[in-house]
């Protein structure tokens, strides 16, 4: 543990936070405070440190409502799962923040996706059960490279159908007031891909024509696999 102040890391950011970054945008943040958050975004992320939402979409303050967790998962609104911050988030982000947009992101090389193939220890009892979220999106092989990183995106293809089951959700797409986005962030590449619900298929940013739009029918693969919830 640091002995003295000055060898705190955290406490040095915090302190340049407060005298360099603020009086920057102390403006922004008054104005956030006298009109309160109106965010159009709804960001649904994994917990992996190395996947930064505001960094990926240059998103500042006031700008993205953010809920992380193990795997950018979703739990199903019958609340079989029971109590949980993310169903917390999407209905206030939905019903109260009126957001706009839903992303859902998950990531190359994602700890949670490995582990819905090798297990997890036995004392981690909570992180054994979320992880079922995940497993209808596993395949029926041993894990790899490849069947990880298609695991990774049907996981999200996944997600975003599981959104369409709160009442909320579903209303508000139907209606052309919200948009649901899968994106694959690929750590190494520095690259998204977004997922077409047309062709099917994630697609890389540079040659998508949008970021992503539901509602969204039964996943197919192209070699004829269909994900279903």
């Amino acid at each position: 543990m640091p002995s003295r102040a000055e060898d705190d890391e955290l406490l040095l950011r915090l302190r340049h936070f407060q005298s360099d970054y603020f009086p920057l945008h102390q403006q922004r943040f008054q104005d956030l405070v006298d009109q309160g958050q109106h965010p159009k975004t709804l960001f649904i992320g994994c917990s992996d440190s190395r996947l930064v939402p505001y960094l990926l979409t240059g998103a500042g303050p006031g700008e993205l409502f953010i809920v992380r967790n193990v795997g950018a998962l979703v739990p199903p609104y019958d609340g079989s799962r029971g109590l949980h911050g993310t169903m917390a988030a999407v209905e206030y982000a939905v019903l109260a923040l009126k957001v706009e947009r839903i992303i859902v992101c998950g990531h190359s090389h994602c700890g949670a996706i490995r582990a819905c193939y090798e297990g997890v220890p036995d004392e981690a009892r909570a992180l054994k059960s979320w992880l079922e979220l995940a497993q209808d999106a596993v395949l029926p092989v041993q894990a790899c490279p490849e069947a990880c990183r298609r695991t990774e995106e049907r996981s999200i293809v996944l997600q975003l159908e599981r959104l369409m089951e709160y009442p909320m959700v579903r209303r508000e797409v139907e209606a052309g007031h919200l948009t649901l986005h899968g994106w694959h962030y690929v750590i190494e590449d520095g690259a998204v891909h977004v997922f077409d619900a047309q062709q099917g298929a994630f697609v890389p940013v540079a040659s998508s024509t949008h970021t992503g739009t539901g509602p969204y029918v039964p996943y197919v693969e192209h070699d004829g696999q269909i994900l279903t919830d």
